[in-house]
């Protein structure tokens, strides 16, 4: 008997756990309805981590729907007189020049370029793709 009963609190377990991601699921879907009918909006939720959507560049779709960081990432790439690179737009930015914080910062300038917000020349170094 007391195996049965083991095996039906493994169940149970199982069960709570499932509704536990149908719910994050749900919630994920929700925020992306919203997102699709409120472009501007650029957060989102991935397993209850706020996350940051950076939407792949088409016509008609301009820097407003990006996240305000990435809106001055851009911005220091576009009035920058030649390529950049992740220290410059950090130093631009007032963050700190620390391995960590700078390859952050490429993290995102590649992401932007990966996208089709900004170009990624060979030597590394980014500049505005328009």
């Amino acid at each position: 008997m007391s195996q049965q009963l083991q095996e039906v609190r493994d169940e149970l377990e199982e069960l709570a756990v499932a509704e536990r991601v149908a719910r994050r699921l749900a919630e994920q879907l929700r925020m992306e309805t919203e997102r699709e009918a409120t472009p501007a909006q650029a957060a989102g939720q991935v397993t209850g981590r706020a996350v940051l959507l950076v939407p792949q560049r088409e016509r008609g779709v301009f820097e407003a729907v990006l996240p305000e960081d990435y809106q001055r990432i851009m911005d220091v790439v576009r009035r920058a007189d030649a390529p950049v690179m992740a220290k410059q737009v950090c130093g631009e930015l007032g963050i700190s020049l620390e391995p960590a914080r700078s390859e952050a910062m490429r993290a995102k300038l590649n992401q932007l370029a990966e996208r089709g917000w900004l170009r990624k020349l060979a030597d590394g170094r980014f500049t505005s793709a328009l």
